[in-house]
């Protein structure tokens, strides 16, 4: 009978102990939020920076708080669900994948928006006390593949120094500081760099007829130490192009004109990235730029449906707009003007 009343005892002690877990749990649940959560890309991160920022300032409304996540980051964290302790929009430096929509779907988060804000190029810099290079996309992805063509067959890159790969380019080791794999301007990067080159590369093709297996294998990045992943802060790579004449590095063309004054970029395939090369399409290490946001939100979040408004303003995001300042290339009149109609369709 004592063993009875002891096991009973312990169990209304557990029962107890989960309820006033489940209680705790709840009760620091938060039930409201008074500002807007974006993450994402640290590329679009500078431009929403001071979306926000004009936005807290210009309106009744808090300043959002904006996190640097890298594109990949973001959506995972974007895609987790539905309420307060969610993130409200997503930055992106690529278009979201259908396997993102997936997870999102998974997680009730079913009513995805996007917003093309403008556009970015994808730059290799170096040091403005550097040499100044010229380089083939070629010699990029040669510098860069984890495999490359050798007499029909391919091997583990053996290039060390630049002048390995063209006896008319310098004796100096490569050294490229760039993104981790879950940024978008590395995705964009390995496309349109890498993937152009390699994927009608005949040892490529021989190796591996099937074209998706081969995109996927002309993306791989080497991993000896001449790629250096220098996390989702494009900021860090400028500190490192400071401080390291050698090296190259791989960000978003706004960066390299933030700093014009201490770092160079480097011309490819005979173009030098600039507003103008990038707006016409001639320098073809450019992509779109996106933010996206949540649906169910808009009723959730106060000044959630302005702050998509001030995203869309001609002020902002127009030819005129004060994105400009900080490097945005904008869209064409056509394209601003579907934007803001797409979204405004998305509001009501």
């Amino acid at each position: 009978m004592l063993r009875s009343s002891f096991v009973l005892t312990f169990l209304f002690l557990c029962i107890d102990l989960f309820s006033i877990d489940a209680f705790s749990f709840e009760l620091f649940r938060p039930k409201s939020r008074s500002h807007i959560h974006i993450v994402g890309s640290s590329t679009v991160y500078p431009f929403t920076a001071v979306i926000a920022e004009t936005f807290g300032r210009d309106t009744e409304f808090k300043t959002p708080i904006v996190e640097s996540t890298g594109t990949g980051g973001g959506f995972k964290l974007f895609c987790s669900g539905v309420g307060y302790n969610f993130p409200d929009f997503s930055n992106a430096s690529r278009p979201i994948q259908k396997s993102e929509i997936k997870k999102c779907a998974e997680n009730g988060v079913k009513d995805i928006s996007e917003i093309k804000i403008g556009y970015d190029g994808i730059v290799l810099a170096n040091s403005t006390s550097g040499i100044k290079y010229k380089l083939t996309k070629k010699q990029v992805f040669l510098a860069l593949a984890d495999k490359v063509p050798d007499s029909d067959k391919l091997i583990t890159n053996p290039y060390k120094k630049w002048s390995d790969i063209d006896s008319s380019l310098p004796k100096i080791n490569i050294a490229i500081y760039g993104p981790p794999t879950t940024s978008g301007t590395r995705d964009a990067f390995v496309e349109l760099v890498m993937e152009d080159v390699c994927d009608s590369m005949p040892e490529f093709i021989s190796v591996f007829p099937d074209t998706k297996i081969r995109k996927k294998k002309c993306q791989i990045i080497r991993s000896d130490g001449a790629f250096i992943e220098a996390g989702e802060n494009d900021n860090l790579i400028v500190q490192k192009l400071k401080n390291d004449p050698d090296a190259m590095g791989i960000f978003g063309f706004s960066f390299l004109e933030e700093n014009h004054d201490f770092i160079q970029p480097v011309e490819i395939n005979k173009i030098m990235p600039s507003f103008d090369s990038i707006v016409s399409g001639t320098y073809s290490v450019s992509r779109p730029l996106f933010i996206y946001f949540k649906k169910e939100h808009l009723g959730l979040i106060r000044g959630m449906r302005e702050f998509v408004h001030e995203i869309v303003s001609r002020n902002t995001i127009g030819n005129d707009g004060y994105l400009l300042q900080k490097g945005l290339i904008p869209l064409t009149d056509l394209e601003l003007k579907k934007v803001r109609d797409e979204t405004a369709g998305k509001l009501n």
